[in-house]
């Protein structure tokens, strides 16, 4: 049993959100959960609760049988690269620099530990 939860047009960079998937891959929810409220970045909050998203999808999607959250983990979770925001910031001698601002995209997939 697997479910699934995207998160799309998050307004950090991919490398950021990187970071923190890795933290958290592959490990149980409840653990990943502790994991993630004691982790110092920003990304570590979108992450948590696209999480718990993916955790209510696995509860909802079977609705006969009982499904705790204890016997879930973190089967899959990646971060693609979202549009990228082109801005000007003024620059010496009539000059501009582009800035990029970044976004990205986060698929977390959750699986029981019986499969």
């Amino acid at each position: 049993m697997e479910a699934k939860a995207v998160t799309r047009f998050i307004g950090s960079s991919p490398r950021k959100m990187r970071l923190v998937a890795d933290l958290i891959r592959g490990m149980s929810v409840d653990k990943a959960f502790d994991v993630l409220h004691f982790t110092p970045k920003v990304a570590a909050k979108d992450v948590a609760k696209t999480l718990k998203s993916a955790v209510a999808n696995a509860i909802n999607l079977n609705e006969n049988e009982r499904v705790e959250p204890e016997n879930l983990y973190v089967k899959e979770i990646f971060v693609n690269q979202g549009p990228t925001l082109k801005r000007i910031m003024p620059a010496p001698m009539g000059r501009a620099y582009r800035i990029r601002k970044r976004s990205c995209h986060l698929t977390i997939v959750v699986a029981s530990k019986s499969n």
